[in-house]
């Protein structure tokens, strides 16, 4: 489907997606990207983390609980976190009304610029790439949140009718949660509770509600490319369709949905930040045959303008612009984690 203006080339409509019985080719992956282990096949002994704020009589626990996830996974749920259950289901709600039950035409209003990375609205690509690049099997619509400058809700869907107050309390909660968890990063390391989130400055915040539609030849796509996120931290939640896998010791392994939980994953700059004591997280996403999924990721990153540096000597890593962080990102295309690995001294 062609569009004009500043609309973007939805390749395949959602609709479209449901009613192909074999993929499109330019959503075939490479060989080497196909998923290999499906999520029922996952190892009985690697099942990530779930921390309770909460729920720790010694917070010396609670940090050494927050290590250990870090270390070992890259990222973790957590449980008791503060955020509101009823907006968790909400956010959920909206997000699935937008992709299910509006028409194409209603969607298309509020189509993203397809020649700007990062542009607010409905889309299909992540990253703007040439016509033979493949496609991840999803859609989504992105969201900028914070500061609150940024906000524009004329570019949010008024359908359902409190989707945008949902989106707005929801930016709201997911920052209060951000903070909270970054300041146990930070002191997990032995630094002032503040100390990352300072190194920030004003914290930039955008939420991608993602959709993925039943795939007829799983076997073959991905929903979201391996990458590893490029901000501080992502706050995501799923619905009750598994799909998000991560790596641990080199193998992928799928992250089962925990109800009520937020899974929290490390992004580049916290890898940086930490001088790689804590890595970032790299993750994909992939389809099914048999139920469409929906995941809402709200990322937590610095201003453009701002310089990520090790905090521990000797640095690991080269300090970094982070606008030019995310410009190399863009334009390279994420690859795993070729990106941060480049800054590795």
């Amino acid at each position: 489907m062609e569009v004009s203006g500043d609309q973007p080339i939805l390749v395949q409509s959602i609709t479209q997606k449901h009613t192909n019985s074999v993929v499109p080719p330019q959503y075939i992956q490479p060989p080497e990207n196909r998923p290999t282990n499906p999520p029922t096949q996952n190892p009985s002994n690697h099942n990530i983390p779930t921390i309770d704020l909460t729920g720790h009589t010694n917070p010396n626990h609670l940090l050494d609980d927050i290590t250990r996830a870090c270390k070992d996974w890259a990222a973790f749920h957590v449980i008791n976190h503060g955020v509101p259950v009823l907006l968790l289901d909400e956010i959920r709600k909206v997000g699935s009304s937008f992709f299910k039950d509006l028409p194409m035409e209603e969607r298309l209003k509020y189509a993203c610029d397809s020649s700007a990375p990062a542009s607010e609205g409905y889309g299909s690509r992540m990253l703007v790439a040439s016509d033979d690049a493949v496609l991840d099997w999803r859609d989504y619509f992105d969201h900028h949140t914070l500061p609150v400058c940024r906000r524009d809700p004329s570019r949010w869907p008024h359908s359902p009718s409190n989707y945008r107050e949902v989106v707005g309390e929801y930016s709201d909660q997911m920052k209060l949660l951000a903070q909270k968890v970054l300041g146990l990063i930070s002191t997990s390391l032995g630094l002032s509770s503040s100390f990352i989130e300072d190194a920030m400055g004003e914290l930039y915040q955008n939420i991608t509600i993602s959709y993925y539609p039943a795939c007829p030849q799983p076997e073959l796509t991905l929903g979201l490319q391996s990458h590893s996120d490029f901000g501080f931290i992502t706050l995501l939640i799923q619905d009750n369709v598994a799909g998000l896998q991560v790596i641990k010791d080199g193998e992928w392994v799928t992250v089962d949905p925990v109800s009520d939980a937020v899974l929290v994953i490390l992004g580049d700059q916290t890898e940086i930040i930490t001088n790689g004591i804590y890595k970032s997280c790299q993750h994909r996403a992939i389809t099914n045959a048999n139920k469409p999924r929906l995941s809402v990721a709200t990322f937590h990153d610095p201003a453009k303008t701002t310089t990520v540096t090790p905090a521990f000597k000797p640095p690991r890593y080269h300090q970094v612009l982070y606008g030019d962080y995310v410009s190399s990102w863009y334009t390279k295309g994420p690859n795993g984690k070729r990106n941060i690995d480049a800054l590795l001294i």
